[in-house]
């Protein structure tokens, strides 16, 4: 089962490592060549007879919290008893972390046979003179499919990048989600925020009503007008006047809905976490408004249930290790803000901070900010296909320059660097260990707490709430069952 699910990656993955490496890389080629993808995108799915025409669709995009909020949207969904399916984009450790079903990864089983049903219409497409489709493409071909197979009532699916020329804007949505806007993938979204927002503002769609908690006035301004032209209603999220953060723990984040008083406790922690709780209370209501049951209970189950690996994540204590894939200037600083809540380091105490970045990324700007909040720094370099990391003695340059004065060690490796990091802890009591800059780099360093294997076998990629304690329990079973080599 894993040898063949296994195999099924590898087969995506070769649609990256095949795939045409255009260079013209302007803006407006990259703009060409990402509607032709849509359109070639749109054939395809006709092929396979229009499968992600069969349910109703929440789309979620945005700079920062996208991830948090579809995974909060479709947690609440299930909880409503919804069948609810999930999209998400990139994973950490293993691609079943894509799909899933009601909080539950897709079965690797299934996994391997809808990889063989769509690269099996590949060619039979490509016989036909079709043209080759790219990984991405695949992977909605295979996201719609997988919803279908399981006919789901709902599903959410998470923008990769930008929004307008996503290949996910070929879906026709039911309610259009944009958590924030902010500067990222700079190279193809523009170097502005009135840029950024306009790519953004193109999931926007007739018959959808629209939720935004974007609070830059240039973007709002632009997702207004989308909206206004689309003829659809748009629901703001604004801190302190739609709701209000009460407290932040390491086991979650607790708000109250300002309209109606009512309270509410998420799994997720960060202060961050709370604006992607409101947002997704905003979305349960525009889908109330098109007809949708969704009780007041089954809001705050889902919102208590929900977790996506990766965001404040904290995988041990003695040391404290915290995850958290902040990977643009705005995350990096929304996770600063709170790490005096979310990894308290005692005094007397070190923050050691294992840090890695994209080259696409604006490290710099990253660095700056998170420089005040460490007292060490391992440099180190994203391991990921066909994105360039920023090279780990570059890191260190960059934290010199902008006035670090803290020791500094690089390794390029991810997993000696968080093994580095782990080593210069002097007081378990005391000293602290955050890793952060890439959600690439949290998924190459994860598998030391959680096995890609075991996390396959239990179908799962976050325990719940109450199951750390489980987490060896679970990994034994797996491991005396032969799953795991």
């Amino acid at each position: 089962m894993i040898d063949r699910y296994h195999d099924a990656v590898s087969r995506l993955d070769a649609l990256i490592e095949h795939g045409p490496k255009p260079e013209d890389k302007s803006r407006p080629a990259v703009q060409r060549r990402a509607e032709q993808r849509m359109a070639r995108l749109r054939r395809f799915l006709a092929h396979l007879g229009d499968p992600l025409s069969d349910y109703p669709i929440v789309h979620v995009g945005g700079t920062s919290g996208k991830g948090s909020t579809s995974t909060t949207i479709a947690a609440i969904l299930s909880a409503a008893g919804y069948r609810t399916g999930l999209h998400t984009s990139p994973y950490l450790q293993t691609a079943a972390e894509k799909l899933q079903l009601d909080g539950r990864l897709i079965d690797p089983a299934l996994f391997a046979e809808l990889t063989d049903t769509v690269l099996a219409a590949h060619e039979e497409w490509r016989r036909a003179g079709g043209e080759p489709l790219t990984y991405g493409e695949a992977w909605i071909a295979l996201t719609a499919l997988f919803f279908r197979h399981h006919a789901v009532d709902l599903a959410v699916v998470e923008v990769g990048a930008g929004g307008r020329f996503d290949l996910t804007n070929i879906l026709t949505p039911i309610v259009s989600v944009i958590t924030s806007v902010g500067i990222d993938h700079t190279a193809t979204l523009g170097d502005t925020i009135d840029q950024i927002a306009w790519h953004k503002a193109g999931i926007i769609k007739p018959g959808a009503p629209a939720v935004t908690a974007a609070q830059d006035p240039v973007a709002l301004e632009i997702i207004a007008a989308a909206a206004r032209e689309a003829g659809v209603p748009l629901a703001r999220v604004i801190p302190g006047e739609t709701f209000a953060v009460r407290s932040i723990r390491p086991d979650g984040t607790d708000w109250r809905d300002i309209a109606t008083g009512e309270e509410y406790h998420m799994g997720l922690a960060g202060r961050f976490q709370a604006i992607n709780g409101a947002t997704a209370l905003a979305t349960v209501n525009a889908l109330r408004s098109r007809g949708f049951a969704i009780p007041d209970a089954a809001v705050h189950e889902g919102l208590t249930a929900a977790r996506i690996a990766g965001r404040a994540e904290r995988v041990q204590d003695d040391p404290a290790v915290l995850l958290d894939g902040a990977h643009n200037p705005e995350k990096v600083g929304a996770l600063v803000a709170d790490l005096p809540d979310l990894l308290p380091t005692p005094p007397g105490g070190r923050r050691i901070v294992v840090l890695g970045a994209l080259e696409a990324k604006q490290a710099d700007q990253m660095i700056a900010r998170l420089a005040p909040a460490m007292d060490v720094l391992v440099a180190t370099s994203p391991q990921v296909l066909a994105k360039h990391a920023t090279a780990a003695d570059r890191i260190g340059d960059i934290a010199r320059g902008v006035g670090f004065g803290g020791e500094i060690i690089a390794d390029p490796e991810p997993e000696r660097a968080i093994a580095a990091a782990l080593a210069e802890v002097h007081d378990p009591a005391r000293d602290t260990v955050l890793v952060t800059g890439s959600l690439y780099l949290v998924g190459n360093v994860r598998a030391r707490w959680y096995r890609e294997d075991a996390m396959i076998a239990q179908l799962t990629c976050w325990p719940r709430a109450d199951a750390r304690d489980e987490r060896d329990e679970v990994t034994a079973r797996v491991l005396h069952r032969g799953v795991v080599s």
